[in-house]
């Protein structure tokens, strides 16, 4: 995809959604954390039916830790792995408490030496608790990259790197969030709902699918 081309596809993007969110429920930095550690392998609907009972008992890290890991699992018992979520982030509300005075911390390397934080995780509460331009590649952003022609690449850190060097400036705040959406409501992995796609014209994709019939 050329560079006027990726231009034209976020300005789409943009005007469609001018300020994309996370589905995902949290008021603080911590709250994020918890519900992103929460969602690997989950749906942010699983995860958000969860926080929705946690977070108005236990919302710090002292009060996670309070909770005890039996008392935790309880609310968290409907997610997938809730068992080793559990543990990680009992582990991590241990550290935010001894070494980062309980606050989430800001930057990449620390937030990666949580148990269970990886860089997806990382780049996501960089960029949504704190404004970096990081970009978070799940499922969604790697098949979109590689289908579209927007950032191709092999492996889920090949094709951050490219949206990274590829995505303007003025669009990187928010692209993760477009590009996540957009994978998760028309780019769909199986059947993509190419003749709802506004982005059509600068795509790679060669469709095999077309709207179904009224």
């Amino acid at each position: 995809m050329k560079p006027a081309e990726i231009e034209a596809f976020f300005a789409t993007l943009q005007a469609a959604n001018p300020h994309p969110e996370t589905e995902l429920e949290y008021t603080t930095p911590f709250e994020l954390l918890t519900a992103v550690l929460l969602s690997a392998q989950a749906t942010d609907v699983g995860v958000n039916k969860a926080t929705r009972k946690l977070f108005p008992v236990a919302n710090t890290p002292q009060a996670i830790l309070d909770l005890g890991i039996d008392g935790l699992s309880d609310y968290i018992k409907t997610i997938g792995l809730y068992k080793s979520k559990a543990k990680h982030l009992m582990e991590t509300c241990r550290i935010l408490l001894e070494q980062h005075g309980g606050e989430v911390p800001r930057t990449r390397e620390a937030l990666e030496a949580l148990p269970g934080v990886g860089r997806k995780t990382a780049n996501v509460v960089l960029n949504v608790a704190f404004g970096e331009h990081t970009m978070a590649v799940d499922t969604h952003i790697f098949r979109l990259g590689n289908r579209t022609g927007l950032a191709p690449g092999k492996t889920p850190l090949a094709v951050e790197l490219k949206l990274l060097k590829r995505v303007p400036a003025q669009y990187m705040q928010h692209a993760h969030h477009w590009l996540i959406l957009h994978g998760r409501y028309i780019c769909q992995a199986r059947k993509p709902r190419c003749w709802e796609c506004s982005v059509t014209p600068w795509c790679k994709f060669k469709p095999k699918t077309t709207a179904p019939a009224t």
